[in-house]
């Protein structure tokens, strides 16, 4: 057994686990898992890092750094993904993360990152008699989605610069505020955005080929918490739940069409993913439908188990 910890920063969001591992077994038990929203990626189309998105990343980072300490994790990987990875001043970043956490991040590739996702989704699931393989996994972030087929093993992956934030300010924002809802024609530029990205994501990933759909992140655990009108956001209950495509078109029309107030309502809907989980649904949507794929199976094990499983059999 080995004790690590793992944190994924990602566009909108920055998560930790701690948890140890076991190789033999091929289980992560879970100390502690949470997630923060910190936006990094505010405007990094337009300005870089700004630096009111960095401070409330370091911040977390300090709360994340005292809950290794009092675990004892005697190893940790820091990843950072689409926005510190695009972003011309990121220098700033790696050197605030490193004075706080004593590890330096590791800026990955997007291949890098569709592996870890790979990993921490479909080590549960190759045992499954009911799920068909190949896998196709989709992690929809912030800044961006990363696409993998793979059976035991990843058979191909891309990573392209879609995701819940970037889509939002890229085709929503108008004078510095989310459209309270979109109209018509924003939805139907961001639609024809994304499907502009499917289309570079075929051209290495032969997505149609796949036979169960696995997706992951927060706007695809936030629809299947919406699908189950869930009271609270429940990760046992969203956990290898199935949601179907006729679902997720449904909910993604109505977040769509929603004003802030009424998506701001949804008990289970986190404050941060208010104004963004519109394109973040219509992301998964939109794959759903270019896939065929009948239903998704989502998972809360994703990039950050993945990570961990990383730390744990780096010798």
């Amino acid at each position: 057994m080995t004790r690590v910890a793992a944190i994924d920063c990602g566009t909108n969001s920055i998560r930790l686990l701690v948890a140890d591992a076991h190789p033999r077994t091929g289980e992560l038990t879970d100390l502690d898992r949470r997630m923060t929203i910190v936006r990094l990626g505010q405007d990094v189309d337009r300005t870089g890092l700004a630096p009111e998105a960095l401070e409330r990343t370091f911040a977390a980072c300090r709360e994340y750094a005292g809950i290794i300490k009092k675990h004892g994790a005697k190893r940790l990987r820091f990843v950072a993904t689409s926005a510190s990875r695009d972003a011309g001043n990121r220098d700033a970043f790696v050197r605030g993360v490193l004075d706080i956490l004593g590890v330096e991040p590791e800026v990955i590739s997007g291949d890098q990152e569709a592996e870890f996702s790979f990993t921490g989704a479909t080590k549960e699931l190759t045992g499954r008699a009911d799920l068909r393989r190949p896998f196709l996994v989709v992690d929809i972030g912030g800044g961006s989605t990363e696409f993998v087929v793979g059976d035991d093993h990843v058979r191909a992956a891309r990573s392209v610069d879609v995701g819940c934030v970037r889509m939002t300010e890229r085709h929503l924002v108008r004078d510095g505020a989310v459209a309270d809802p979109p109209t018509e024609q924003q939805i139907a530029a961001m639609r024809a955005d994304i499907e502009a990205a499917l289309d570079r994501a075929e051209e290495t990933v032969p997505l149609r080929e796949a036979r169960t759909l696995v997706g992951l992140a927060g706007s695809v655990t936030t629809v299947s918490a919406i699908a189950q009108d869930l009271p609270a956001y429940d990760s046992t209950a969203i956990h290898h739940s199935r949601v179907s495509q006729e679902r997720v078109r449904e909910i993604t029309g109505w977040l769509l069409r929603a004003t802030h107030a009424e998506r701001a309502a949804v008990p289970s809907l986190h404050p941060g993913r208010v104004d963004v989980i519109g394109a973040g649904a219509l992301v998964l949507l939109s794959i759903m439908e270019r896939t065929g794929a009948k239903d998704v199976v989502v998972s809360e094990h994703d990039i950050l188990d993945g990570i961990a499983w990383s730390v744990a059999t780096d010798e």
